[in-house]
């Protein structure tokens, strides 16, 4: 870890909404949308061009649909923000306030052997038991790891039954459900990139501050949505990423592994930021080269973990025998 000020109680989460406009218009790669103004994360271009750089550099051996659907890929990639759409967080907060943890990993919040034991517990329940025991807690520190891993293992289920398809009819059902469901994965590896979702300093420096770092509550929207929108292209993004796609052995260690490096640019991030603030109108070399390399980092993960779901989905498993107490409800 990176941080000097590693938090041993956690801190109450502060809401990651911040844009109050009520219509954002974006174009990206000559496609227009109308999304919500409620936008999280890389903001609506960030999460478009994640998406679609991811899709563009997948290798031709994927399936055709696949390929062809680019466009429907990064149009899926900010779909989870727009759940958060504050009209129906009006009506009703369960899936606002239910689903927020899923978009963030506050590793500053427990220490390296309490996150480490964490991240290693089989299931997204027995994760929330083991941060208890450290005296934190999932709605504080977040379930990003374990989204990330759950929806890498639906769309591998969802290739898998591709493969063994009994027609041309289901065939089609499932390739459906397998672009809806790696455009939504999308939306949680693009949050992995950026730095501010690995961190309590999601949005201005908290607590001890040494090195004087930036602490205005604007700072997580000025990075990721209004600085992207007005300096980065897709030319960018694409330019950041590596030609040859990976096939991770273990999905839960690769995405472990991100998620800190990640992390581990956060003082990077908000040294620059120190030096001249993200601005749409602000392009420092260093401002650049920075938002661009994460962009790229959360495009080549995705196209990767969509590889290494479509590679391994065609490997044999060995099942072992089912415990009749342990069937299924």
């Amino acid at each position: 870890m990176t941080s000097s000020d590693t938090a041993t109680a956690p801190i109450p989460r502060r809401p990651r909404s911040r844009h109050r406009g009520a219509i954002i218009v974006t174009a990206i790669a000559g496609v227009v949308a109308l999304t919500p103004g409620n936008l999280l994360a890389w903001g609506d271009a960030g999460h478009r061009m994640i998406g679609l750089a991811a899709a563009q550099k997948v290798p031709a051996e994927m399936p055709a649909f696949f390929r062809n659907a680019s466009q429907q890929l990064s149009y899926l990639n900010p779909e989870p923000d727009r759940w958060k759409d504050r009209a129906e967080a009006t009506l009703d907060p369960a899936l606002n306030g239910g689903s927020s943890p899923e978009h963030y990993m506050d590793m500053d919040l427990v220490s390296p052997a309490a996150l480490t034991a964490a991240l290693a517990a089989p299931n997204r329940f027995a994760f929330a038991d083991t941060l208890e025991q450290a005296g934190a807690s999932v709605s504080t520190v977040g379930l990003l790891p374990f989204m990330m891993l759950e929806m890498a293992q639906r769309l591998r289920g969802d290739f898998r039954l591709w493969r063994i398809a009994p027609d041309s009819t289901v065939r089609a059902w499932i390739e459906q459900r397998i672009i809806d469901d790696a455009g939504i994965l999308g939306h949680y590896v693009a949050d992995g990139s950026n730095p501010h979702h690995t961190t309590k300093h999601h949005n201005g420096w908290v607590g001890e501050n040494p090195k004087g770092f930036p602490t205005d509550n604007r700072f997580h929207g000025r990075f990721e949505s209004a600085y992207v929108q007005g300096q980065i292209k897709l030319s960018d993004v694409l330019g950041g990423m590596s030609s040859e796609p990976r096939v991770f052995p273990n999905l839960r260690m690769a995405i472990t592994a991100y998620l800190r490096t990640s992390f581990g640019q956060l003082d990077r991030l908000y040294e620059i930021d120190k030096a001249t603030p993200f601005q749409a109108g602000t392009s420092t070399a260093e401002q650049k080269a920075f938002a661009s390399a994460r962009l790229a980092a959360g495009a080549e993960m995705l196209r990767d973990i969509w590889w290494t779901a479509w590679v391994t989905s065609g490997q044999p498993v060995t099942i072992p025998p089912r415990s009749p107490r342990n069937l299924p409800r």
